[in-house]
């Protein structure tokens, strides 16, 4: 990519960032603010949105240093790339985690209270995000790219410099990804499937109305999950790429940044989602809009005699 076309990324992502940060701590603060928080589902959903805002406050700005070929040591760009990997593997194992809690939800609808309490999902986000460490750091513990290493322990910073593409693809992409992908597919597809047969056996208007939250949130929660992966695909298919060699496709450098620019833009989206599609999200979005513009001006109303 010419010296422009990196700096017109590096504003792009600017932006995204910023998005990602301000959108997602108003996620945050919608959940804690309408109460939300004391249930299951609801904490791993700002389990999730964490994941989201270090994608702007610190993801962004690392991605920023290796654009720009920082020269530095071997393992400080090693680290940072390691940093990179962690907010990924916390939100798809949290996607996996919160598709869990609905598969519960939905099989085990008398005991769901007693048995996914709120400090339970506590603890299950802190294991995601303690998995997400683990995974994000095992290519400083030697499952990285040694040939720099060879010519000179300093190098212009750059992901694909340090990170072994054996890892990224054959470990995350075809070990982690795409089985944990499959898993929750099959999950949403039972949680639809039981919902839709629930709806049909029951004759129960409460029942029927449980039955429609419960249908109209697995359905926001797969659509964040589509767009996730819909997001993330592009980049890892490019590193498949790259890994497997094909002579007949060639990936422009443009086609990199771009590809990474779309997986940014999953942390921004997600906010826009949960406000549009869930309702208790929604109203405390709509309040926080209605204090912004302030109070609006009644026009008064006659009355034509």
């Amino acid at each position: 990519m010419a010296v422009d076309g990196r700096y017109i990324f590096i504003g792009i992502d600017v932006l995204i960032a910023i998005g990602c940060c301000l959108g997602n701590l108003l996620v945050i603060w919608a959940v804690w603010k309408s109460g939300a928080l004391n249930q299951p589902t609801y904490c791993l959903i700002v389990s999730l949105a964490m994941a989201d805002f270090l994608v702007g406050c610190v993801v962004v700005p690392l991605s920023v240093v290796e654009v720009l070929n920082i020269e530095m040591s071997f393992h400080a760009c090693l680290f940072i790339s390691c940093v990179l990997l962690v907010p990924l593997q916390a939100s798809v194992l949290t996607l996996l985690a919160i598709a869990l809690d609905r598969y519960l939800r939905v099989c085990i609808p008398f005991r769901y209270k007693s048995t996914v309490t709120k400090r339970r999902s506590w603890v299950l986000a802190a294991v995601c995000w303690m998995l997400a460490c683990l995974l994000g750091f095992l290519p400083m513990y030697g499952w990285y790219n040694r040939d720099p290493l060879k010519h000179n322990p300093t190098l212009n910073c750059e992901f694909t410099a340090v990170i072994s593409l054996s890892y990224m693809v054959n470990f995350i992409f075809f070990g982690i990804f795409m089985p944990l992908l499959a898993i929750m597919v099959a999950l949403y597809c039972y949680i639809f499937f039981k919902v839709r047969w629930l709806k049909g056996k029951t004759g129960i208007a409460e029942s029927g109305e449980y039955n429609h939250k419960e249908h109209k949130l697995a359905g926001s929660l797969v659509l964040v999950l589509a767009l996730f992966v819909a997001c993330w695909l592009p980049l890892h298919t490019m590193h498949a790429i790259n890994f497997y060699n094909f002579p007949s496709i060639q990936v422009p450098s443009d086609v990199k940044y771009l590809s990474v620019i779309v997986s940014h833009v999953n942390s921004v989206v997600n906010p826009i989602v949960y406000a549009l599609r869930i309702p208790k999200i929604k109203a405390e979005f709509m309040k926080i809009w209605r204090s912004l513009i302030g109070p609006q001006q009644q026009t008064p109303v006659t009355l034509e005699l």
